[in-house]
């Protein structure tokens, strides 16, 4: 040791005669006890089970062990007569300005199963991890901190693991590629489900990292001892533990594939004392695990859709998530035809309504414009989109159904025409080949029926019953002042209805709990469109529910500066409950809500907060949002009547 290890003891921290207390020094923990006039300084940690000695006791001239009562000398750590089990001490000194200790430099640490796992996800492309650290994932934890010092990955932790996996499944959403999620054994990992499960049937790439007990107590009804990949069978496309002995790196590189072909999760468990086992394995590399998945559907197949498409006089085109990547060929079939385009509520923005064939949104969160547009449609070509129940898709009309999924296609009944393949590649084959067609401009049609709506909006905008403001008023406001180039998350409730129905996009893409349909999905997922997309406004749009599943995800966003606008319609209830109790003529019982002031919640939590009770103030109130700095809040008194 050199001079340079003595490091001095800030006096707060030095104990008083018969006390002991742990003190962390130079980024580490010690043991600092004092007795009589001596002082000494201990490994922290006692070699038997880990127990921290600083927060033990010295009882008749010995440091007591708090986890199993293991006596040592507090100034030496040699054990009583007859014990070997020693622990290491350190030189202490009391000079005139002060108490020091000398530590031996850190070991440099060793490469690690770890490094090899978070360096084999970073070469494929997963650069962005949402968690919470915790005693079972300490050794992945710190491979991660490495990582990140090099500039590697990006790390959020999280107040909740729930919204860990909500955030990474709206990652998967926006880009395409998959986000981490990483909890500690047992309880944090269940805690993964919801939003996993959420990422399974949205069909979103997640890969979900657990730590897990020792493998020596592994089965024997351990604390925290879960079969976790017995857990995560049914909502994992694949799950497996990494053990000592395995190709950790090959192991890694399967989850991304996993999770990117299935477009779904792939979950790994990682024994807590295999994360720090040694490694010299190199980090595995993706060149050549992944296929384009793009392809283009048989002839057969197309010139069938083709004829069906030639002999239409009013073909509506209806798009879904899937069709995503393919915007530009639907926007110019849609032209090329002069025919409606008709989103699912996922896919809502996919074409922006301010566009002379943009219909909006069809099915129970749309509007009159794409559900009368459909019904007076002679054939129905849809792309991406999962025939859901929600939607309500006619099934009665001739339909041409373009998914890239086999399931998907004929998945409820039976279709017209099915052509598997790629949407992009199939809708550029079908222009390319159309010829001469039967179509009818139905632009009139779409104007005409758009102004229809619009004054319908704009008389429910203008309600005030003096209960708070009205769902119209709250998205005739948002639909004015929401960047162009914006995200919007939104929440499940009456409010994502009124999104649906009332807000005019225009092509900002709408992330949402689509077939798993979770409250509380909101907030956290705005969390990872900024990890996919740092440099676009991001927005949420919650429910007084939803949000308070999560909310103190809004530290989150304070600690890492991330400048969420939160558009909160709060009704004091959960609304879309007490409307589905006396749909079924059931009383309205236990849906109301207890609430703080959010806005006043959120500048306790270090955010921004505006209140608004009354539509004319919407518009500043919204032009604040916008022009605000960092994470804000903008908490709107809704009448829950006026949805």
């Amino acid at each position: 040791m050199s001079t340079d290890d003595w490091h001095r003891i800030d006096p707060t921290d030095v104990p008083d005669d018969g006390r002991v207390r742990s003190v962390v020094v130079d980024g580490r923990t010690i043991a600092l006890a004092r007795c009589g006039l001596r002082l000494g300084a201990l490994d922290n940690r006692c070699p038997h089970q880990g127990g921290p000695l600083g927060e033990g006791s010295i009882e008749n001239g010995w440091l007591r062990c708090p986890w199993h009562g293991y006596d040592y000398d507090p100034i030496t750590g040699a054990p009583p007569e007859g014990f070997g089990d020693s622990v290491a001490g350190y030189p202490v000194q009391e000079r005139p300005d002060g108490v020091y200790v000398q530590l031996p430099d850190p070991p440099e640490p060793a490469r690690s199963v770890a490094d090899v796992l978070v360096e084999t996800l970073v070469a494929h492309g997963v650069t962005h991890v949402f968690g919470m650290v915790g005693h079972s994932n300490l050794g992945f934890a710190d491979a991660m901190r490495r990582a990140e010092q090099r500039g590697e990955l990006t790390y959020i932790g999280i107040r909740h693991e729930g919204a860990a996996a909500f955030a990474a499944s709206a990652y998967g959403k926006l880009t395409g590629h998959p986000a981490a999620c990483f909890a500690i054994a047992g309880p944090g990992s269940t805690n993964l489900l919801t939003g996993l499960y959420d990422a399974k049937l949205d069909q979103s790439p997640v890969v979900a990292i657990s730590g897990q007990v020792p493998s020596s107590v592994l089965g024997r009804g351990a604390f925290q001892d879960l079969d976790l990949s017995a857990v995560f069978r049914d909502v994992a496309a694949w799950t497996t533990t990494v053990h000592t002995g395995a190709d950790h790196a090959e192991l890694a590189a399967l989850a991304v594939k996993h999770a990117t072909d299935a477009r779904g999760v792939a979950h790994l468990v990682l024994p807590d004392e295999v994360q720090t086992q040694p490694s010299q394995a190199a980090a595995a590399r993706p060149d050549g695990r992944l296929s384009d998945r793009s392809f283009r559907p048989g002839e057969q197949a197309l010139e069938a859709a083709a004829e069906l498409i030639r002999a239409a006089a009013r073909p509506v085109i209806i798009v879904g998530h899937g069709a995503r990547p393919a915007a530009e060929q639907v926007r110019a079939l849609a032209e090329r035809l002069n025919a409606p385009v008709l989103t699912t509520f996922k896919a809502k923005g996919l074409i922006p309504d301010t566009h002379p064939l943009g219909a909006g949104v069809l099915g129970r969160s749309g509007t009159p414009v794409a559900s009368w547009l459909m019904n007076e449609a002679d054939l129905l070509i849809v792309v991406g989109a999962s025939f859901a129940n929600h939607t309500g898709v006619a099934a009665y009309k001739p339909i041409v159904q373009i998914d890239d999924d086999h399931a998907a296609i004929g998945r409820f009944h039976p279709v017209t025409c099915p052509v598997l393949g790629d949407a992009r590649l199939t809708l550029t084959a079908l222009l390319a080949d159309l010829g001469d067609t039967k179509a009818v401009d139905q632009r009139p049609d779409v104007a005409a029926r758009w102004a229809i709506w619009r004054a319908e909006k704009a008389r429910r905008a203008a309600d005030d019953r003096g209960r708070g403001v009205s769902a119209a008023a709250v998205f005739d406001a948002l639909s004015r002042h929401l960047p162009p180039d914006a995200v919007v998350a939104v929440d499940v409730g009456n409010h994502a209805y009124s999104l649906g129905r009332y807000l005019e996009s225009a092509g900002q893409p709408v992330l949402m709990s689509g077939y798993l349909g979770s409250i509380g999905f909101g907030y956290p997922a705005a969390l990872g469109a900024w990890a996919a997309a740092p440099n676009r406004p991001i927005v949420a749009v919650t429910g007084d529910g939803g949000f308070g599943q999560y909310a103190t995800e809004l530290t989150t966003a304070v600690k890492y500066r991330i400048p969420i606008k939160h558009v909160l319609l709060d009704n004091g209830s959960l609304g879309k409950i007490a409307k589905e109790q006396r749909a079924e003529d059931f009383p309205v019982w236990h849906t109301s809500l207890v609430n703080p002031d959010w806005a006043q919640y959120a500048r306790l939590c270090g955010a921004a907060g505006i209140s608004v009770t009354r539509a004319d103030e919407l518009e500043s109130a919204m032009a604040r949002l916008f022009a605000a700095d960092g994470p804000t809040l903008l908490c709107v008194r809704q009448d829950p009547e006026l949805i």
